[in-house]
């Protein structure tokens, strides 16, 4: 009786511990470093609305506006990304000048690129 009783302790025990394991907060996530020369695609904008970058650098746009479908359509169409509600577009900017883009369904979102040689 008194063994029955010592092993049931034990099984106890045992399972208290693995519960509070099982109760232990995960890792917080870790924050992903931003790109360089990132834009966000969210609240029907692009944020920065205007970005500077060099001749050869390549500019990332991020989709993520709670599955809102956006694009980026150079005016002088020079580059174009695929209608998207979440994921990324990238474009490297090979010669200088000022691109503007827009989205097609939202063309009140609109965008700079300033490449300078």
């Amino acid at each position: 009786m008194k063994t029955s009783r010592a092993f049931s302790g034990c099984i106890a025990s045992a399972f208290l511990i693995a519960s509070l394991i099982g109760c232990s907060s995960p890792e917080p996530e870790q924050a992903q470093a931003p790109v360089a020369n990132q834009v966000t695609v969210k609240n029907r904008t692009y944020s920065p609305a205007s970005i500077t970058v060099a001749v050869g650098d390549t500019v990332t746009w991020v989709f993520d506006d709670g599955g809102m479908t956006h694009d980026v359509v150079a005016d002088d169409k020079s580059f174009r990304s695929p209608l998207m509600t979440s994921n990324t577009f990238t474009h490297t900017f090979t010669e200088p000048g000022t691109y503007t883009y827009h989205c097609t369904p939202h063309p009140d979102m609109m965008g700079t690129v300033l490449v300078q040689g």
